[in-house]
C-alpha cells in the first residue's frame, strides 16, 4: 500500500514539474511551485528526488522515451527510426526540449552528478546509433561507426539547439540530411 502511495505521489509531481515546464520554463519550475501544484509537501519530494533537476530529468527522459522506437532496446531500430524519434522528441516536446538542452549546456555546470547522468545519457544514445550504424554498414569498423554515431547526436543536438533559438528551424529537414551524411 505505502509502495502504491508512493507511486501516485511520483506521478503528481512528474505531472506538475510536466505542466509547469510548459507553462513557466525551468526557471518558473520551482520545487515550491511543484508541490503546490502536485499538493504534496516538499518532505514527499525529497523522498522521492534529491532535487529540481532530477524530476526535471525525469520527466524529460520519459517524453524521450515515449518518443523511442524500440522502448525495449532489442536492437531493432534503424538508423532512420533513431533520427526520427529524435525529430519526434524535439518537434513534440519543444519545451522538454529546451530544457534538456539547456541542462546539458549549462545547467549541469558545477554539478557533478547532473553532468555525469546527462553524459551517460549522450554516451547510451551514441551507442545506439552506433549498433543501428553498423547493421546498415556492417564493413565498418567499430571506430568508425562509433566516430559517426558521435558525429550525427552530436549534429542532431546542434539542429535541437537550432530549433530552441528558432522555433521555425526545420528540424526534421536537416536531421533528414544528417541521416543522409551518415550512411554514406
Amino acid at each position: 500500500m505505502r509502495y502504491r502511495a508512493g507511486l501516485q505521489t511520483q506521478a503528481k509531481i512528474l505531472d506538475a514539474t510536466r505542466k509547469l515546464i510548459a507553462e513557466s520554463g525551468l526557471e518558473g519550475t520551482t520545487i515550491k511551485a511543484v508541490c503546490e501544484r502536485a499538493g504534496v509537501l516538499p518532505g514527499s519530494f525529497y523522498n522521492l528526488f534529491d532535487s529540481k533537476e532530477q524530476a526535471v530529468l525525469t520527466v524529460v527522459r520519459q517524453a524521450i522515451d515515449a518518443a523511442d522506437p524500440d522502448p525495449e532496446q532489442l536492437g531493432n531500430e534503424s538508423l532512420k527510426d533513431l533520427v526520427e524519434a529524435y525529430v519526434r522528441f524535439v518537434t513534440g516536446q519543444g519545451d522538454l526540449a529546451r530544457v534538456y538542452i539547456g541542462i546539458a549546456v549549462s545547467g549541469s555546470r558545477g554539478k557533478p552528478e547532473l553532468r555525469g547522468r546527462v553524459l551517460r545519457h549522450h554516451q547510451a544514445r551514441v551507442s545506439r546509433f552506433r549498433q543501428a550504424i553498423e547493421k546498415e554498414r556492417p564493413g565498418l569498423s567499430e571506430q568508425d561507426s562509433t566516430r559517426r554515431a558521435e558525429t550525427l547526436v552530436t549534429s542532431l543536438n546542434g539542429v535541437a539547439l537550432h530549433r530552441v533559438l528558432d522555433p521555425k528551424f526545420d528540424v526534421a529537414v536537416h536531421a533528414r540530411a544528417l541521416l543522409e551524411g551518415a550512411t554514406t
